[in-house]
């Protein structure tokens, strides 16, 4: 069993036991997450797709722990003007570990 779903703007595939990285939840460490946005559902290789097939299915998750990415630097220049910017960024995640599809 796998299914696409949608979280924070991205597609995620997951499957039971897989560990996804999405944007930061309000959720707590350890506490249960429920996706009800799936696109896609894939079981035992019977498609399902659509709004109207999906509308009660859900990906179900646990929240195994919030972090934040690598550091990005952040450059800005203008040539022969002597505007020079750096700044770094680091992206806040959270960590799921897949643990039902619903269908």
């Amino acid at each position: 069993m796998e299914a696409v779903i949608e979280v924070g703007g991205k597609q995620y595939r997951v499957v039971p036991g897989q560990v996804i990285r999405v944007e930061r939840l309000p959720e707590t460490e350890g506490g249960s997450v429920e996706f009800r946005q799936v696109l896609m559902a894939n079981r035992d290789g019977q498609l399902t797709v659509g709004a109207r097939a999906l509308a009660n299915a859900k990906v179900v998750g646990e929240v195994v722990r919030h972090g934040k990415g690598a550091k990005l630097t952040v450059v800005k220049l203008k040539r022969r003007k002597n505007y020079r910017r750096k700044r770094g960024h680091r992206q806040p995640f959270t960590s799921v570990r897949i643990t039902q599809i619903e269908v």
